[in-house]
């Protein structure tokens, strides 16, 4: 007697269930808290609360986790993607990766009735996607239309959501309880995410945001080695270029000059700058 067997398609998770996972077993890890100082030390007492990190210790053992595999890891890939790839490839390619974020961004500029910005990040994405050959060129920015940065988190902000604490997240970079939200809200909301699942579409998925980690870390190269060779503690400066660098956006403001956290929730960039 022959028994007959239906091959089983393989489990395709979305990429936002494999991503928001791992994030969320972050959450758990803090478990280390900062001592609170006593009532009887007003100036000690005064920048706990200013700093509010009170999970500094596991926030610290994490970067310094995250500084150990950056300088093994990323790198190393990011040098070597600049000196393979000439400036025009790679400003390309980080105009790809600003398009593709157009929904994240047009979302965020109506969540916060900014219709003035919504047109112009609509505009700017029929024209590049079109014109600019997917968004390889930046049409808008010939235009003086330049692109801008918005997620959920700085939504939230605007909407009145308190940033809560801060957390520095392994390969995801500066971050706070406000921002950590909003990027997962981000993830799941971002239509590219479920754009469909197979082996093809998962590999677009991954290499887009492979691309992107690669694309932010090339930019950063120049500024995380100055807070590397001058900080006394380069912790506490990113933590605080982090936080100004998001007040600034939650405004819509120019980033200050000299801000070393990149752009974004979680500190992803928004293909918005030239590459050197």
């Amino acid at each position: 007697m022959s028994v007959a067997f239906r091959a089983k398609k393989p489990s395709m998770k979305p990429l936002a269930a494999r991503l928001l996972g791992p994030l969320a077993l972050v959450l758990l890890m803090l478990a280390g808290c900062a001592t609170r100082p006593p009532a009887d030390d007003p100036e000690a007492l005064q920048e706990f609360k200013e700093n509010n990190d009170p999970f500094e210790p596991t926030n610290r053992a994490l970067f310094a986790v995250n500084e150990a595999v950056d300088k093994a890891v990323l790198q190393p890939i990011a040098e070597a993607y600049r000196d393979v790839l000439p400036p025009p490839v790679r400003a390309g390619i980080r105009n790809i990766l600003g398009n593709l974020r157009t929904p994240t961004i047009l979302t965020g500029d109506l969540l916060q009735g900014n219709l003035t910005r919504a047109r112009e990040t609509l505009g700017r994405f029929i024209v590049n996607s079109t014109i600019g050959f997917g968004g390889i060129r930046d049409v808008g920015r010939a235009y003086d239309v330049h692109g801008h940065s918005e997620d959920m988190g700085q939504t939230l902000a605007v909407w009145g959501v308190g940033k809560g604490f801060y957390m520095f997240l392994p390969l995801l970079g500066p971050s706070s309880a406000r921002d950590f939200v909003g990027f997962g809200t981000d993830i799941v909301s971002n239509p590219f995410t479920w754009v469909g699942q197979g082996y093809l579409l998962d590999a677009w998925n991954y290499t887009r945001l492979g691309m992107t980690v690669v694309d932010t870390r090339e930019a950063l190269l120049e500024p995380i080695d100055a807070v590397r060779k001058t900080s006394l503690d380069p912790y506490a400066t990113l933590r605080s270029a982090y936080r100004q660098r998001r007040a600034f956006e939650i405004q819509n403001k120019d980033s200050p000059a000299g801000a070393v956290a990149p752009a974004g929730g979680v500190g992803f960039g928004q293909g918005v700058m030239e590459p050197k």
